[in-house]
């Protein structure tokens, strides 16, 4: 059984159908990748399967459950993170207490033991701040714990927002364009840090990327997206042969 599986899931706002028919299969373990020209409707996808838009028709099913419309903190609950092409941090905190309030997900104790600071919470808090602390050691940044997060190099930053998606004890984790913005050194990191991570953390990957070496050196699977339209799936060898895709993104340098 798939671990996520989209049906015939479109977006339509007005008249204008962003996404059209969307069917996706991701199996546990898998790092699947969508890619397509800017404007092809992938941002809109991952924003259907995570709830940010009702899909207008279609169904999204996660782990054999339809979690179609329900609400995004629910969705996060059942073990789906995202991060987002533009990095979202809480700038002016530390780097230990942005994964600090991504671990408040699963926490149990209601408002008022948290305003009261009654036992359980207490205990809640303790073991938040020593499993925050071990992902970052996990990641390779328990040394910039105390750090602001608005002073950290930008590819640091890109880490911590993955860092702080782990945090919420996911099975899938989405990345929205993890490289934009990144030299090509800082992209082979990321990569790497992608592969760790998916192994480490027992993960499946749901990824938009333009950067081509990355997608082609992570990907078990690719669907490629135009006009908010799956034009072809399949393993990046056959991706890359695919004249259909070569026409419509893969002919394209990345710096146009």
């Amino acid at each position: 059984m798939a671990l996520l599986k989209v049906e015939n899931a479109t977006m339509q706002f007005g008249g204008l159908t962003a996404v059209k028919d969307f069917n996706l299969e991701i199996n546990e373990g898998e790092i699947v990748s969508l890619i397509g020209p800017n404007g092809a409707g992938k941002t809109t996808a991952f924003n259907m399967i995570t709830n940010v838009y009702t899909p207008t028709n279609g169904k999204v099913i996660f782990d054999g459950k339809d979690i179609t419309g329900m609400r995004q903190d629910l969705i996060t609950q059942k073990g789906i993170a995202r991060t987002f092409q533009n990095i979202r941090l809480f700038k002016d905190l530390s780097v230990l207490d942005n994964v600090l309030i991504a671990n408040h997900v699963h926490i149990k104790s209601n408002f008022i033991e948290a305003i009261l600071k009654l036992p359980r919470y207490r205990k809640e808090e303790k073991e938040m701040v020593e499993k925050s602390i071990s992902l970052l050691e996990e990641l390779g940044l328990q040394d910039l714990k105390d750090e602001k997060a608005s002073s950290l190099p930008y590819g640091k930053q890109r880490k911590l927002e993955i860092a702080r998606a782990l945090a919420t004890n996911p099975k899938l984790l989405l990345l929205d364009e993890p490289a934009a913005g990144m030299n090509p050194t800082e992209t082979d990191e990321l990569t790497a840090f992608v592969k760790e991570i998916k192994d480490k953390f027992n993960l499946s990957i749901f990824m938009i990327e333009h950067h081509m070496n990355m997608v082609m050196s992570l990907s078990d699977k690719i669907q490629v997206f135009e006009y908010g339209i799956t034009i072809a799936k399949g393993t990046p060898s056959q991706i890359q042969n695919d004249k259909k895709v070569i026409d419509a993104y893969l002919g394209v340098s990345e710096d146009d």
